[in-house]
């Protein structure tokens, strides 16, 4: 009978502890670590990446109407002076309404992002903005494994750690 690894730490914190793994896996591509927690991040990064190449163009362009500020040449927001009921003067800001071509997903792609955001965590640059890996999982990774079968990471031994002598692996993307 086939068991996941305990890693010597308790359900909730290795599977935090995975899930940190893998999402730098995917961020960076490349990670250093023990063999036993790469082999199973080596598994959970392999099903989310055939998950990604098998959905990866399963999507249709839609026409999105968008509200948005009218920009002035130096991209300030245009306003215009308006009177209200009780006569009072105020700036409103102008609006303009465009239709913008965007992806939406199809019912199976969508699910297949939700499960990799449950796999996944969320990662902020050094900036503070937001990185989307499902998508980097959808328009990086999955075209570059489209016609591979399976085997998209590999463990490269590099030998006993100074300390507790533990296999030290580096675990990277082919």
């Amino acid at each position: 009978m086939a068991t996941n690894r305990k890693l010597g730490r308790t359900t909730d914190i290795r599977l935090a502890m995975l899930k940190t793994l893998a999402t730098d896996l995917i961020l960076h591509e490349k990670i250093e670590t023990t063999e036993a927690r790469a082999k199973e991040v080596k598994a959970i990064v392999d099903s989310l990446i055939s998950l990604a190449v098998k959905e990866k163009d399963n999507y249709e362009m839609v026409d999105a109407k968008v509200v948005k500020a009218k920009l002035d040449s130096k991209g300030n927001k245009v306003t215009q002076l308006v009177k209200s009921k009780n006569g009072k003067e105020y700036l409103k800001v102008v609006k303009e309404e465009t239709t913008e071509k965007r992806q939406k997903d199809m019912p199976s792609r969508l699910n297949a992002r939700r499960k990799m955001m449950q796999t996944i965590n969320k990662v902020k640059d050094s900036k503070g903005n937001n990185i989307d890996l499902t998508a980097k999982l959808f328009n990086e990774i999955a075209p570059r494994y489209e016609g591979r079968v399976g085997g998209y990471t590999t463990i490269l031994k590099m030998g006993p750690r100074r300390g507790d002598n533990a296999e030290v692996v580096i675990l990277k993307l082919v």
